[in-house]
Order: structure tokens, then C-alpha cells, then sequence
């Protein structure tokens, strides 16, 4: 059997999905694949099932904010296939306006606390979630602190001038 690589990969996806593969890359040669929310489970439920790829290990979920593009917000899968030990990374992206996802704890049971996580701190809403509700922060709060909407630092500080530092 012949050593699983990023365009066998690559090739199975875009033959299964097609224009559900929006577009593809491999920095520093991770196999990185941005596709269309509306079928995000059906991919991770695809290379977990496929015998050839098997990527039954989710390494990583987490939620990103790009403030200046259209489709703001994002969630990153991170998968490793431990028989073939390669990786790959999936970028689903969802509008501000509707954050929504369908939820991936049908496919990984790990899931579940990093989509909390990653609703907690983004906002992004898990459809089919078995408990999406806070995690980290306290269930009153209203925004989602890790959305790139905010000051980084206060602007009425003034221990923060430059001239106090000689500059």
C-alpha cells in the first residue's frame, strides 16, 4: 500500500464533495482546506469512515475572526490519521450576521467542550449541539471576547503615554 499523501487526499475529497471545496493550500505542508459550511459534517464524517484516510483523531477545533472579510468568522478542524500519521486542517467560515454550524459531536464525541469553547468565545452557534452553553465564561456575559471587536488597550489610561516612557 502506497504511503497516503496531501494529493490523495486532496483528489478524494474534490472527487467526492466538488464545488463543496472552495479552495486549498499547504503551508508549511499541512494540507489546509477551506470548503462550504453546509456540508462540514459530511467531510469529517467521510475521512473518518474511508478506509484509506481514516482520520479518526481530532486534534483541535477552534473558532477564528477575520473582522475585514465577508464571511467573518470561522471554525478550524485539525484531523490526524494515526495509521497513516498524516494531518490536515478544514476551515468552514459563517457570516456574522448567522454563526451558525452544524454541530461535528455526531462524527467526534471530543467535540462537544470545543465547540462550547468556541461559542463561548466566539459566539458561534452549533446546530445540533447536545449542550452549547457557556464553558469558560460566565453565563451573564453578552459578548464573546475573542471577537476582534474590541480596543486592545483601554484609550482613558494614562499610565499608557508615551511621553511618561521617553518616547
Amino acid at each position: 500500500m502506497a504511503a497516503l499523501t496531501n494529493a490523495i487526499v486532496l483528489e478524494k475529497l474534490i472527487a467526492k464533495f466538488g464545488e463543496g471545496i472552495l479552495s486549498h493550500e499547504e503551508p508549511y505542508g499541512m494540507l489546509t482546506i477551506v470548503a462550504d459550511k453546509n456540508i462540514n459534517v459530511e467531510i469529517l464524517k467521510f475521512l473518518f469512515d474511508d478506509e484509506t484516510l481514516q482520520f479518526q483523531f481530532m486534534t483541535d477545533l477552534c473558532g477564528i475572526h477575520y473582522p475585514n472579510q465577508a464571511l467573518a468568522l470561522g471554525v478550524i478542524y485539525h484531523l490526524h490519521s494515526l495509521q497513516n500519521n498524516v494531518r490536515v486542517r478544514f476551515k468552514f467560515f459563517v457570516s456574522k450576521a448567522e454563526p451558525t454550524i452544524a454541530t461535528a459531536t455526531t462524527v467526534f464525541a471530543t467535540a462537544n467542550w470545543q465547540e462550547r469553547e468556541t461559542f463561548d468565545f466566539y459566539g458561534i452557534v452549533f446546530e445540533g449541539h447536545p449542550d452549547l452553553r457557556r464553558i469558560l465564561n460566565v453565563d451573564s456575559m453578552e459578548v464573546f471576547p475573542l471577537r476582534k471587536e474590541y480596543p486592545l488597550e483601554d484609550p482613558n489610561r494614562i499610565d499608557k503615554k508615551d511621553s511618561l516612557f521617553g518616547r
